[in-house]
């Protein structure tokens, strides 16, 4: 067994020396983890639709109901209290798309028409533009690769990428209603323009140099009908605001707390992974070691990293556990590992931490 990260967990701390100063590409697999991972977790691979309807159902009244309430609220901080409730619920409710990429078909019956129904259509953001896309982030030979659309090395790239990959997030609804209300019947006017729109705008990527290819099968008929439905809920929105159906501040409070729940999302995903593979395809250990958990007693990632992303490294250890789950395989290989096992290396305890160490190591990189 390779032993590459400090045995206890590890508390992320400013500016301290990367765990792994080697590259990730040279971590060696460690075994005994991974076969614990697969023996201690069999009975765990079941998805709960009752959780799942559940729980989702729940965040999306909630952040709708925030909705409601910061538009007519009558005064600017009763407005912010229930913008700040529809932002985190919104959140949480839009963090399902994760799970949709990962659930066997016909596990949760509905559940995708329903997920897109209440919010992958009305935030802009339909679920074809995730799936398809975030199965190559855990293909074992793309990830951390140029062929990897959810990878960027920020670690070892200008300081000033961190901030900007955060800013971008804040003009994605903007991006999104142009996208749809103004590219999708463009594009199916003009074939050469069509090609252009799937290739680079048509999923949830931070690779620029990744090209989608065009869908086909059962999967080209899902991504018409939910391109199709973006397509008439920006129209509308536009409509709304143009004929004065809808007033002007409503909308612009709805945009706004779209706009912030996609910011949140980015900076959760700053602190996802370490962003220090350098290109070279990974072992499964490195892959897990360059990816992140924040596991309790903390209870603040539980609304940054909700719907189980707080095990993010876990996730990628074991992508068909679902969310409901993780905690307790967590404590199931924590309890059980060794403390020279590779599993205590990906634990850390801070957001605010783990974006300084990435900002740190940006700078580091840029001076080397």
């Amino acid at each position: 067994m390779t032993t590459i990260n400090a045995p206890a967990d590890r508390v992320a701390t400013p500016f301290a020396p990367s765990a792994t100063k080697i590259p990730k590409s040279a971590i060696a697999d460690d075994m005994a983890m991974i076969r614990a991972a697969s023996e201690l977790t069999r009975d765990l691979v079941t998805p709960s639709p009752r959780i799942y309807w559940t729980d989702f159902l729940a965040s999306a009244f909630i952040g709708y109901a925030g909705v409601a309430g910061a538009i007519f609220a009558p005064t600017t901080a009763w407005a912010l209290a229930a913008a700040l409730v529809a932002i985190l619920a919104l959140y949480r409710a839009g963090s399902f798309i994760h799970e949709l990429t990962h659930i066997r078909k016909n596990a949760l019956p509905g559940f995708r028409f329903g997920w897109n129904l209440l919010v992958g259509v009305p935030l802009l953001i339909p679920s074809y533009m995730y799936e398809g896309i975030h199965s190559l982030h855990h293909n074992r030979t793309k990830y951390g690769t140029v062929e990897d659309p959810e990878y960027l090395p920020l670690a070892l790239m200008k300081p000033w990428t961190v901030p900007l990959f955060v800013v971008a997030a804040a003009f994605a609804p903007l991006a999104l209603l142009f996208r749809y209300a103004v590219l999708t019947p463009l594009s199916f006017l003009i074939p050469p323009l069509r090609r252009i729109v799937v290739a680079r705008y048509s999923g949830m990527i931070i690779n620029p140099l990744f090209r989608r290819k065009a869908p086909d099968g059962e999967f080209r008929r899902m991504w018409a009908w939910q391109e199709g439905g973006a397509w008439a809920w920006s129209s509308l929105l536009i409509a709304a605001g143009v004929f004065g159906w809808v007033p002007l501040r409503a909308l612009l409070i709805f945009g706004a707390i779209a706009a912030a729940t996609l910011v949140l999302n980015q900076i959760r995903t700053l602190v996802a992974h370490l962003w220090e593979n350098d290109g070279e395809v990974l072992t499964v250990t490195g892959q897990f070691l360059d990816s992140v958990n924040v596991p309790p007693p903390g209870v603040l990632p539980e609304l940054w990293a909700p719907v189980g992303l707080r095990y993010h490294a876990l996730h990628h250890l074991l992508p068909g556990v679902p969310y409901h789950a993780l905690a307790e395989a967590h404590r199931r290989l924590k309890d059980v590992l060794p403390t020279d096992s590779q599993y205590h290396g990906a634990n850390y305890d801070s957001l605010p931490k783990l974006v300084a160490n990435l900002v740190a190591g940006s700078a580091r990189g840029a001076a080397v």
